[in-house]
């Protein structure tokens, strides 16, 4: 091989890494706006981080597809319950797995509550997701996010499993 040769390798080589990187790092953007957007009630925010038709499952309580259900639970009764009373939604960074276009992972949410008894906080609820990106014209979006409550049951626990190719 010669060194232009080797040269253009090396340059192949960095542009795809440094794709992957970029990709990983626009992923796990939209997971870290999920939590600030549904807590200031921007559902068209939260929405956006959505492909028009994706589907945010909170299992069991509620089945949303599309960009319009999701903005609608933002600006629900519930939610706005919610976080007027003081609440957080704190999701950890996810492991993310990119196949081209494609993406998987697993991460843990949690439901933080301020208690105006006590003046402290407490956490709800914590919970299992899986989710799934894809690369659309916009950049990245969640097609697909189950969050599942760690109840002790198997099916939220195991969604946290490791996957083996």
């Amino acid at each position: 091989m010669s060194e232009i040769e080797e040269l253009r390798a090396a340059v192949t080589a960095l542009t795809e890494r440094v794709r992957r990187l970029e990709d990983h790092r626009e992923i796990t953007q939209l997971v870290a706006q999920y939590g600030p957007a549904v807590d200031s009630g921007s559902g068209a925010a939260a929405a956006d981080l959505w492909t028009e038709d994706g589907l945010f499952a909170a299992v069991p309580q509620r089945m949303m597809r599309g960009r319009e259900d999701i903005e609608a639970m933002v600006h629900g009764a519930g939610h706005q319950s919610l976080i007027h009373d003081g609440c957080g939604h704190v999701l950890t960074v996810p492991h993310v797995e990119i196949a081209g276009d494609r993406a998987t992972g697993r991460s843990y949410a949690l439901n933080i509550r301020f208690d105006a008894e006590t003046g402290r906080f407490w956490v709800a609820r914590v919970s299992a997701n899986t989710w799934t990106w894809v690369r659309t014209p916009e950049g990245w979006r969640i097609s697909e996010r189950v969050n599942a409550n760690l109840d002790g049951s198997d099916g939220p626990r195991d969604m946290l499993a490791p996957t083996h190719s």
